[in-house]
């Protein structure tokens, strides 16, 4: 696992733009975190990173459970909270676009349990000290793998 430290919501929303801009239709980013540890200010950055309109705003979908943002590729924006387990997303027919035209953005995505692609890079933030948050990165197959090596290359 590769963890990186972000001093303020600026650098993590930076941080997400760095991955936004190195993602393809069918990429799946699985963001894992307790509340407050800045998964959509990291799905924010994603969606600049995605040349979203910076006029669009990027809020959490936790009510509406997706959100779709049109960038260079589209943005599917998924908050899986009020969900109770993965046969609530399998009843609201969400698979169709985890393998989509565009990439996918899952905050509480260990929510999808056994349904969660294969080929994903799963983000974890957490707490650190006040706005300092750590951001740990774990790749699950080949695609995975690439989009860690671009966005943290070892020096």
């Amino acid at each position: 696992m590769t963890c990186v430290v972000t001093r303020s919501g600026e650098e993590t929303v930076a941080l997400g733009a760095r991955l936004g801009r190195l993602l393809a239709p069918g990429d799946f980013i699985a963001l894992v975190g307790e509340l407050g540890a800045g998964k959509t200010q990291f799905a924010k950055g994603i969606a600049v990173g995605l040349e979203v309109d910076p006029d669009t705003p990027v809020t959490s979908p936790t009510y509406t459970i997706l959100n779709i943002y049109q960038g260079r590729i589209p943005l599917y924006h998924f908050d899986l909270y009020r969900l109770q387990g993965p046969e609530e997303v399998a009843e609201l027919g969400f698979e169709e676009y985890f393998s989509g035209a565009g990439a996918c953005v899952v905050e509480w995505a260990e929510r999808l349990a056994e349904d969660a692609p294969v080929e994903l890079l799963t983000v974890t933030l957490s707490h650190a000290e006040a706005d300092t948050r750590k951001v740990s990165f774990a790749a699950s197959g080949a695609r995975a793998a690439e989009l860690l090596a671009q966005l943290l290359p070892e020096d």
